[in-house]
């Protein structure tokens, strides 16, 4: 087994890793055929200002104001909020090894991830993430989102951790690289069996 520093806290991202993405540019496109929207105006518009929504700077009705609701519309803003939190779908698999790790080693798990509050609160609460996890370090939550590096520092003094006691594992590798730019160990998940097995790398082995 390779040798690495006592890891005490996991830092995870949510969708691709736990959950599906969220409102991403499939969920977008499979809006704009449901609802008929003009996709390339959507996606204009969304580009414009979802990064505010992100940030916890805007509601999800001013973000939906601003992307579909700027014009009358044939149905109505809660038809298309629930289309949008209706699309997500766990990882069942990955929740089950999170949990697992969790119960085995009693290590703490603190979530660092981009979403808006409305659709972050839904998924955290409706998959059950909040029951495993000790700290959310959601972008709406504290005003930074991935890539900036703050994100990670707060996440770090929240959980009162020093980097390389950290392993941070994200679906996407320009995040991973961000993290171990400030000394936290990186995993990219890419499937559960690769994931399982560097988790076990760093001592982490459950059935």
């Amino acid at each position: 087994m390779q040798q690495h520093p006592t890891i005490t806290t996991l830092f995870l991202d949510i969708g691709g890793v736990l959950l599906s993405n969220g409102w991403d540019r499939a969920a977008r496109r499979e809006a704009a055929a449901k609802f008929s929207l003009d996709l390339p105006e959507l996606e204009e518009r969304h580009h414009l200002t979802f990064d505010t929504y992100e940030e916890g700077k805007l509601t999800l009705d001013e973000y939906l104001r601003r992307t579909v609701f700027y014009e009358p519309r044939p149905f109505t803003e809660e038809a298309f909020r629930a289309f949008m939190f209706s699309v997500t779908t766990p990882i069942p698999e990955m929740i089950d090894l999170v949990c697992k790790i969790k119960e085995k080693y009693r290590i703490k798990i603190a979530i660092v991830n981009n979403e808006g509050r409305e659709l972050n609160e839904y998924r955290i609460r409706q998959f059950g993430i909040n029951k495993f996890v000790d700290f959310f370090i959601s972008s709406c939550f504290v005003h930074f989102r991935k890539p900036d590096a703050d994100i990670w520092r707060i996440a770090l003094d929240i959980a009162l951790v020093k980097p390389e006691e950290v392993l941070y594992i994200d679906d996407r590798p320009m995040f991973v690289s961000v993290a171990e730019g400030l000394g936290i160990n990186g995993l990219q998940h890419k499937t559960y069996e690769a994931t399982k097995a560097n988790l076990a790398k760093y001592g982490f082995e459950v059935d």
